[in-house]
């Protein structure tokens, strides 16, 4: 049982060891193959493969299980390590203390949205982008985007989606119009603006965040570890509640195949979103 930490409780000594693991898997070529991964994973309603990680109910599970692939590569670098969530409901400006030098460095310069602080700045000969939404090779940041200003999610928002007491609903992808995995996702659901929660927040910091290979900005990861934690307080609110669908769908339903009901393997683990409902034996949030 190990911990994960609000990243503002971060030690100085455990940013650098974060960032020291991080640097490590990008070195060793793992980092890269995580980014990759994910960029193969990011099916839309469009297509008609099965769709596993975005716009679907197991968007929990699968990233659930993604970022302890990730924390378990960090570890195999140095065993202290874990990954820290950012609740960007109180740490929600530029100004914060993730985007410090000495963590994961600023906000993207004006010409051409490049990072230039810290220790994944394209200058400091350490992080390359090559799996990019670009064919720019620096991580790049646009933080609140000026030219067309976004908010973070506030407190409020969070609320709303964790009040709603079902878990997903058909069809089952980025439509659904009720449910709290899309509410949480932020696809656009009646009673919200137009994006919302892990999609605004994707959208606020740009650049290399905003498009199927955002795991090449390191704060992908402390995004989703407190996606995960949502998930988690939402499980604690509504006990009785299930993950839905609870069973496969239907023949003649046009998502059959497509999303992955409670005991569906999921790609690339062959592991059911059943066998990730319950992180305790493994991590708790502090």
């Amino acid at each position: 049982m190990y911990s994960r930490k609000n990243q503002r409780d971060l030690t100085r000594t455990e940013k650098k060891r974060l960032v020291d693991a991080i640097l490590q898997l990008k070195r060793s070529g793992r980092y890269d193959e995580f980014v990759s991964l994910h960029r193969h994973y990011y099916v839309t309603d469009a297509d008609r493969r099965p769709r596993a990680a975005h716009m679907t109910p197991s968007f929990f599970p699968w990233h659930r299980r993604y970022l302890l692939e990730f924390e378990k590569a960090l570890q195999a670098v140095d065993a202290g390590v874990t990954v820290p969530y950012w609740d960007w409901t109180r740490d929600n400006t530029p100004a914060a203390s993730l985007w410090a030098e000495d963590f994961l460095g600023g906000n993207g310069r004006a010409r051409d949205r490049q990072v230039m602080t810290g220790p994944f700045a394209y200058a400091r000969g350490d992080w390359t982008i090559r799996a990019g939404i670009t064919e720019d090779r620096f991580l790049r940041r646009d933080l609140g985007r000026p030219s067309a200003p976004v908010t973070l999610p506030t407190k409020a928002d969070v609320d709303r989606a964790l009040s709603d007491p079902v878990y997903d609903t058909a069809p089952w992808n980025s439509v659904s119009t009720t449910g709290f995995r899309n509410r949480i996702e932020g696809w656009g659901i009646r009673g919200t603006r137009d994006v919302a929660n892990h999609n605004r927040v994707h959208r606020w910091i740009g650049g290399s965040m905003a498009g199927a290979a955002s795991p090449d900005d390191p704060v992908f990861w402390l995004h989703h570890a407190y996606i995960d934690l949502l998930w988690t307080r939402w499980q604690k609110a509504h006990p009785r509640a299930r993950y839905l669908p609870d069973r496969s769908l239907a023949a003649d339903d046009p998502q059959r195949g497509r999303v992955f009901a409670l005991d569906d393997p999921m790609p690339p683990w062959d592991v059911k979103p059943s066998q990730l409902m319950d992180h305790t034996r493994l991590y708790r949030y502090v």
